[in-house]
């Protein structure tokens, strides 16, 4: 009996305390794309995806994951409209009320192209994106042709995973039955699908976000921009202190800080689109949510070089918030 392709990176990951190690770049590339073309038994993924849990993944394996699923998804979105802004959004909302999407739609205003892309719900009582957008009057795309479509018609689109590296669609939702994050977590989040000069992610865990950089820096992507979002979504905290590191302009960056403008805030506790609404329309007050979507577009006026500093930034996106076009939404 031959024994299965795939075995020999589960025993790598699996072996004892001296034996194991992590995977190599080209191991890990050769892994996931074994992943991605559905050569993989359901045991030996379960076995492979928490033992690299528990033994946390390095940015090489990352990288090598990245370069399986980039080929991918460049196949998936070879004709697809350039886009300046990559937003992924796979973590959901729990508490807070989702102010990033407002953030998406404002910096659409300003010709600012963004794709959000996000996965299947994985995690009990968040609410997603693609949950989220219908009710602000916004489309879901349900292909690639149709995002392409959204990005002319609304500025921005969402793609959900499954229609640029489906099969990691179905390893996000592996979550809900081991109970626990996988590597594919931070994989899906690091994809840029369309290739955008500016990414942002945002991570539940600070910890990770050297992961994210290093395997960034491996797979030599110029610009990046990294903080602990709201719940682990692309969202300033405007009642915390938030560090943004990554890399700009290809050099990495040391860390560039918001200072908390507001007193720690009692979340709502039930995320709310319809609130989003009507404190655009102006019919509503939220100090909260408004330095959010404030705080957020300063960082990506910021990183798009729209702005010379973080302060002229936040001075800029003021200004784009008190102009916004209130019938919009």
């Amino acid at each position: 009996m031959t024994e299965h392709a795939f075995a020999e990176y589960v025993r790598t990951l699996g072996r004892g305390k001296r034996a194991r190690r992590s995977l190599t770049r080209e191991e890990a590339r050769s892994a996931m794309q074994l992943i991605l073309e559905g050569k993989v038994e359901d045991v030996q993924l379960g076995a492979f995806l928490m033992l690299l849990r528990v033994k946390e993944e390095t940015p090489e394996e990352l990288a090598g994951f990245l370069d399986a699923c980039r080929g991918l998804c460049d196949q998936r979105l070879a004709d697809f409209p350039a886009v300046q802004l990559d937003w992924p959004s796979y973590a959901g909302k729990k508490k807070h009320h989702p102010w990033y999407l407002l953030a998406t739609v404002l910096l659409a205003d300003q010709g600012i192209r963004t794709l959000l892309h996000g996965g299947p719900a994985h995690t009990p009582n968040r609410v997603y994106t693609d949950e989220l957008l219908p009710a602000l009057g916004l489309k879901v795309a349900s292909t690639v042709s149709e995002a392409a479509e959204h990005l002319d018609q609304q500025g921005l689109a969402y793609l959900p995973i499954e229609q640029f590296c489906a099969p990691l669609s179905h390893l996000l939702t592996l979550r809900f039955y081991l109970g626990l994050r996988s590597p594919i977590n931070t994989l899906a989040r690091s994809l840029n699908p369309a290739r955008a000069p500016l990414s942002m992610q945002s991570v539940f865990h600070p910890a990770y976000i050297a992961l994210h950089q290093g395997a960034a820096e491996l797979c030599g992507d110029r610009d990046l921009l990294l903080f602990k979002g709201e719940g682990g979504e692309l969202e300033i905290r405007p009642d915390a202190r938030t560090t943004i590191t990554g890399i700009r302009h290809d050099e990495p960056l040391e860390g560039a800080v918001l200072d908390n403008v507001l007193p720690r805030a009692t979340p709502p506790g039930t995320p709310d689109a319809n609130t989003l609404k009507r404190v655009w329309r102006g019919e509503q007050q939220d100090e909260y949510g408004e330095n959010a979507i404030i705080q957020t577009v300063a960082v990506a006026l910021w990183g798009l070089d729209k702005a010379g500093s973080l302060e002229e930034a936040q001075e800029q996106a003021k200004a784009l918030w008190r102009d916004r076009d209130t019938a919009r939404l």
